[in-house]
């Protein structure tokens, strides 16, 4: 399987930490790089690297995205992992670029939705109440084993 790092962004709900969580059980030895507290890292040790954030008005978090720009190492192995209160494919669309600008090969996608109060959702307790559940932690860990 060789080394893993997964950098994340994951604030305001906590979604994205929860699906990271139940990776890092199945893989104790994946390392989880948190982009608030770490600006910069060697990611070059790293066989695969995931890069996994909450979606913000259809894009990763700007700080993972800044992250991403200055720390991923051309030419690695990649792959994605986001929450979303509305988990739909052009999620993605903002990091990928970024690794396909560094030669990066896309190993996989994960989306599960995620609790949003963002914005007017606040009013109505917010939408996909209850997510992440037992059973998306559970494809979380399934995509990652069958990376």
């Amino acid at each position: 399987m060789g080394k893993t790092a997964i950098a994340y962004y994951s604030k305001h709900q906590g979604n994205t930490k929860k699906v990271l969580d139940a990776i890092k059980e199945y893989d104790p030895e994946v390392e989880l790089i948190d982009v608030t507290e770490k600006h910069e890292a060697d990611l070059t040790k790293y066989d695969r690297i995931g890069l996994a954030s909450g979606i913000y008005y259809t894009k990763f978090a700007e700080q993972l995205l800044n992250f991403a720009k200055v720390n991923l190492p051309t030419g690695k192995d990649v792959f994605f992992i986001a929450t979303a209160g509305n988990p739909i494919s052009m999620n993605f669309n903002s990091v990928a670029s970024i690794a396909t600008s560094k030669h990066c090969n896309e190993i996989g996608r994960f989306q599960c939705p995620g609790l949003d109060k963002f914005g007017p959702f606040k009013m109505f307790g917010g939408i996909q109440k209850g997510h992440p559940t037992e059973d998306d932690l559970k494809n979380a860990v399934e995509f990652y084993r069958n990376l």
